[in-house]
């Protein structure tokens, strides 16, 4: 099935990222330490959070291929939904955290001039960084995986964040250190911000929420299938990277069963135009005149 090839296309861009992230924090933090930069100690606390994330991501895609069983007869294509969540708690408290060694760096201020080299490793890091978001976000549209998608665009934040790391150092070292210290913190902000909204799509997800748009673009697409006569009702919901749709439409009342079938499939075939990972359960009801 695609859809499950395309889960284990999907670990590439998640091993990538884990890899990068674990390389990337080290540096960051070793670096960060040793010259005396809470920015960039800060974005090394941040990458760090983005190893468990990009974890996360992978068990769930490795979870999300295994078949259906008896008690989970649609899939376990949730798990990585479950594990985005579980990792959202993670990066709140790394984020918090974060936030609130800034603001005590504000009060009780220790003001060391951080090194010139922290900001050429914050900018290299921007760069590689850079080059894994533009990996991702071309397999992510290859496979159409909504996960590795949102790792793309993490990875594009992350390497905004590493900039703007760099431009905060480099204003300490002109004397204005305390800038330093406010990267941080914005940092951290940015930490929260990005696990509210990882909480929030998964919860969505969790509670089977659908995108409008879509119900009504199917809508459209369900009503011109030849032989429908009208939509009676559309429900959708997903399952990680896959959709379900429960559709109950009317039809000529004296079409015989095999006609009848013919147009579930052609409404199926037109569905799946739409989301090759959709799975369609058609309801045939026969159309009153009123």
């Amino acid at each position: 099935m695609e859809l499950y090839t395309n889960l284990r296309a999907g670990e590439k861009g998640a091993w990538l990222s884990i890899g990068t992230y674990i390389f990337l924090s080290a540096a960051k933090l070793i670096i960060g330490y040793v010259g005396n930069s809470e920015a960039l100690i800060a974005d090394g606390l941040n990458n760090s959070t983005d190893i468990i994330s990009s974890i996360a991501i992978l068990i769930g895609l490795k979870i999300s291929q295994r078949p259906p069983d008896k008690n989970h007869q649609y899939g376990h294509l949730r798990a990585e939904t479950v594990a985005s969540l579980i990792a959202s708690f993670i990066m709140m408290a790394v984020g918090l955290e974060v936030i609130f060694n800034s603001i005590m760096n504000i009060f009780n201020p220790v003001r060391e001039t951080p090194s010139t080299l922290t900001i050429y490793v914050a900018l290299g890091c921007a760069s590689v960084m850079y080059v894994v978001y533009r990996y991702n976000l071309a397999l992510a549209k290859k496979i159409k995986s909504s996960a590795l998608k949102a790792a793309a665009f993490d990875n594009r934040s992350d390497a905004l964040v590493s900039v703007g790391t760099a431009i905060g150092i480099f204003a300490a070292i002109i004397g204005f250190s305390i800038l330093d210290t406010i990267t941080a913190l914005i940092i951290g902000i940015i930490i929260i911000k990005t696990a509210v909204e990882i909480f929030w799509e998964s919860v969505q997800t969790l509670t089977d929420a659908f995108d409008t748009e879509d119900i009504e673009t199917l809508s459209t697409l369900i009503k011109n299938v030849d032989g429908v006569i009208s939509l009676v009702d559309i429900k959708g919901r997903t399952h990680g990277n896959a959709t379900f749709i429960e559709v109950t439409v009317t039809v000529n009342p004296y079409l015989n069963v095999w006609e009848s079938h013919h147009i579930t499939e052609k409404i199926e075939e037109t569905v799946k135009k739409f989301d090759i990972n959709c799975t369609v359960l058609v309801h045939i009801e026969p159309h009153e005149k009123k």
